[in-house]
């Protein structure tokens, strides 16, 4: 069994920048491949990024390549996104996610509770 707790997310203004963390319990985190999902009001989840605990690549959804970076610390069983110039339509509930499948595409097997991020135009 895994848990996932989010934190960083908040209030920001379009054009700002957020660090989202997610701490993981378990021993294993490492072998995890950890992703990052939002949902908007009325939209359904969509995956954001995602990285592999393999060989610590990663994938990004279009809309956010060039400005999210997704990061890993294995010693601290965390995992990190890093985004940059927000924009008003990446506000969203942001979700962890761990899976033990090796494949970006999930399946996810552990989630957490969520954060909200807000960007204000």
């Amino acid at each position: 069994q895994v848990q996932l707790v989010e934190s960083g997310g908040g209030l920001v203004q379009a054009g700002g920048s957020l660090r989202l963390s997610c701490a993981a319990s378990g021993r294993t985190f490492s072998r995890y491949t950890m992703g990052w999902f939002r949902q908007a009001p009325g939209n359904e989840r969509e995956s954001v990024a995602s990285i592999s605990g393999s060989d610590g690549s990663t994938n990004y959804a279009y809309s956010v390549k060039g400005r999210f970076t997704i990061s890993r610390d294995n010693a601290r069983n965390t995992v990190y996104l890093q985004m940059i110039r927000l924009k008003p339509e990446d506000t969203a509930v942001y979700f962890c996610a761990a899976g033990r499948s090796s494949y970006h595409s999930g399946p996810y097997d552990y989630w957490g509770q969520g954060t909200q991020v807000t960007v204000s135009s």
